[in-house]
């Protein structure tokens, strides 16, 4: 490559205004919001014509070479193939499996009878179940499920949509083994000129500081709006139990752990200890619905207590007089298998992410002289051939990456992409994009390599745990074809996964031509509110796509620049990166329940279609207020406790 092709940012094209530039740079948001909330065009579209609008202004208005251009849509879409579609892809697999083993139904079927309290059920299914499926598979599929579970149960339809919607909240930073927080982890890496690993734990850490606060305060809020406050407050040592065994997880596993686990750990944590509570313990009054009729019960009185008669709960009218597939009893053995299922996705990964536990990670994180060494060590192993990664210097196969980058190697190629670079003196591969001042102090090489690590990937590891998973369904006599079944969620998944390669494009070419910057350098402006306008930029993000992934990627590296913005220019405090980035995704969660596509998600889950507009009018003032709170928080991370946040 030659060196007219080196590319030096800038973010001032428009009539060397910041402000119209920053208005044009967001025309592929606009257009985006316009084809998907006004036309309804399919969004795989939708992201096409931004992924477009995008490109012919980072051409013709920034100044981009048309050969980055294209590296960068290219590339952009192959992260949203690998890794992000890759982990979307195997969690789904991993659902649809349970599914068609019939572990699912049983699943189902041991939480509903717990109990007849209709405030606990929605805390059971809405909540801590929607939690566990939102962790597994996430992108619409927990407000499907626990709505129609609940609309099964006899909620009506759109009071159980509501509910779910609500629910999806605290969980969704973390949905589908971390995809949030991964992605954001890959974006924002670039921009600090940190290590993506961890980069990504860094944000774990700051989401699961922000987060938990809420999934104490969604359980309550929960039931308010199901029964009011005062029937709240009689099942106050349920709502209690559920949120804080949540919150406490989510703490603990984000922050030691990573992201890839936390939902489903804490939803399954959630799940028993609401459960161990109902053995001891019971409201006074079993809360049906108007129609049905409310009854006096004695509390539990031991721990063969819940397993007498459902009927000894309800000594009036039954919920449900009919029978249903929820009527169902499953011996002990059966629901434990079913639940064994989750254990085996929990160990798989934790197996897998070992060497990024705390007691194996090393002090400092990757000192090879004090971390868990190879090959007991699994992460390392799957990890080998990194670049600078010293617990396991050389690939499997390929050339020494300190030798030769670009070369394929197993199991970790780390590259950079066609277009993005050009060759040096040595023969070394470097970037040709440069940022400028003021978003870097002096003129800076924007790296942005290509990581293809086949086997240490989130995706990999929840792949290793579907054959695992089957591998068990077959001894217990399970009667299903892998295969099948695979097959069968690649065509379910076909147009979601082209939709998230095309948002993926989307942001690599507003970040490689500087588009992102110009928007940071505007919104600085902002000055020291920043950080509650963060939670609602992140809001706007998840209201436009339906999916914290998306609004991570369109408006993570977003929020980072503007943070590093805020710190080189007179303003007050210390508004981080992290933070702002991290708050973006808390943010973000609270915008779910209002989207477009999930309005339609649980709409269709409760075979309610059509009254969108009725869930949207019942749900915006709630979503209106948690963000607030978010920004709230946000505030006073950055102000009052800037000591909470992480460094990468």
């Amino acid at each position: 490559m030659g060196i007219m092709l080196v590319f030096h940012q800038t973010y001032q094209p428009v009539l060397d205004s910041i402000l119209l530039s920053a208005l044009v740079a967001g025309l592929p948001l606009y257009v985006l919001f316009v084809l998907l909330a006004v036309l309804r065009l399919p969004a795989w579209l939708s992201a096409l014509a931004a992924l477009l609008t995008a490109a012919v202004l980072g051409w013709l208005v920034w100044g981009m070479p048309a050969g980055v251009t294209l590296g960068a849509i290219t590339e952009g879409m192959a992260f949203g193939l690998w890794p992000i579609s890759w982990i979307v892809l195997n969690a789904i697999v991993f659902h649809n499996l349970t599914v068609a083993s019939g572990d699912f139904d049983v699943i189902k079927r041991s939480l509903t009878r717990l109990t007849r309290d209709r405030r606990l059920q929605a805390l059971l299914i809405a909540f801590s179940f929607g939690a566990l499926l939102e962790g597994i598979a996430g992108f619409g599929a927990p407000v499907a499920i626990s709505a129609s579970i609940l609309a099964s149960l006899g909620f009506e339809p759109v009071t159980a949509a509501v509910l779910s919607l609500l629910a999806n909240t605290a969980p969704v930073a973390f949905g589908s083994i971390g995809i949030p927080v991964v992605t954001l982890g890959g974006l924002v890496a670039p921009i600090l000129h940190k290590d993506v690993t961890q980069t990504t734990l860094a944000l774990s850490a700051m989401v699961g500081r922000q987060l938990p606060l809420f999934s104490i305060i969604i359980p309550a809020y929960l039931i308010v709006v199901l029964a009011g406050w005062k029937r709240m407050r009689e099942i106050l040592p349920a709502v209690l139990v559920t949120g804080v065994s949540f919150a406490i997880v989510q703490f603990l596993v984000s922050n030691y752990v990573g992201p890839q686990l936390t939902d489903i750990v804490a939803a399954l944590v959630s799940m028993g200890c609401l459960a161990l509570l109902l053995r001891f313990w019971r409201p006074k009054e079993v809360w049906q619905f108007a129609h049905e009729t409310a009854a006096p019960v004695r509390p539990a009185r031991g721990p063969g207590a819940a397993s007498r008669p459902l009927d000894a709960d309800l000594p009036g009218q039954a919920a449900a007089s009919t029978s249903s597939p929820f009527d169902a009893v499953d011996p002990p053995g059966r629901v434990a298998r079913a639940f064994a299922m989750y254990v085996v996705l929990v160990v798989v990964i934790l197996i897998g992410q070992m060497g990024n536990l705390p007691f194996w990670a090393g002090h400092p994180v990757g000192d090879p002289k004090t971390a868990l060494s190879t090959p007991a060590n699994i992460t390392a192993d799957l990890n080998c051939g990194s670049p600078a990664y010293k617990l396991c210097a050389l690939p499997w196969f390929g050339p020494d990456p300190a030798k030769d980058r670009q070369a394929f190697k197993f199991p970790v190629w780390n590259f950079y992409w066609p277009g993005t670079y050009e060759l040096n003196a040595k023969g070394a591969p470097v970037s040709i994009v440069f940022n400028e001042p003021p978003i870097v102090k002096t003129s800076a090489v924007y790296n942005n390599p290509f990581k293809w690590d086949f086997l240490a990937a989130a995706g990999s590891l929840v792949l290793y745990a579907d054959i695992v998973a089957f591998l068990l369904m077959l001894v217990m006599g399970a009667r299903i074809n892998f295969f099948t079944v695979y097959a069968r969620t690649v065509r379910q998944l076909a147009l979601p996964i082209v939709t998230i390669a095309f948002i993926l494009g989307i942001a690599y070419v507003m970040n490689y031509a500087g588009m992102t910057s110009s928007i940071a350098i505007a919104l600085a402006k902002t000055g020291f509110i920043f950080p509650f306008v963060a939670a609602f930029l992140g809001w706007l993000g998840v209201f436009l796509t339906g999916s914290d992934t998306s609004s991570n990627t369109l408006f993570g590296p977003l929020q980072a620049q503007t943070a590093q913005q805020l710190l080189a220019g007179p303003h007050l405090g210390n508004p981080s990166p992290i933070l702002t980035a991290a708050t973006n995704s808390s943010g973000g969660v609270m915008g779910k329940m209002i989207s477009p596509q999930n309005l339609s998600v649980g709409a269709a889950g409760v075979n309610k279609v059509g009254s969108e507009g009725e869930i949207f009018r019942r749900v915006i003032r709630y979503s209106i207020i948690l963000t607030a709170a978010v920004g709230v928080v946000a505030m006073l991370e950055a102000y009052v406790v800037p000591a909470i946040i992480p460094s990468p």
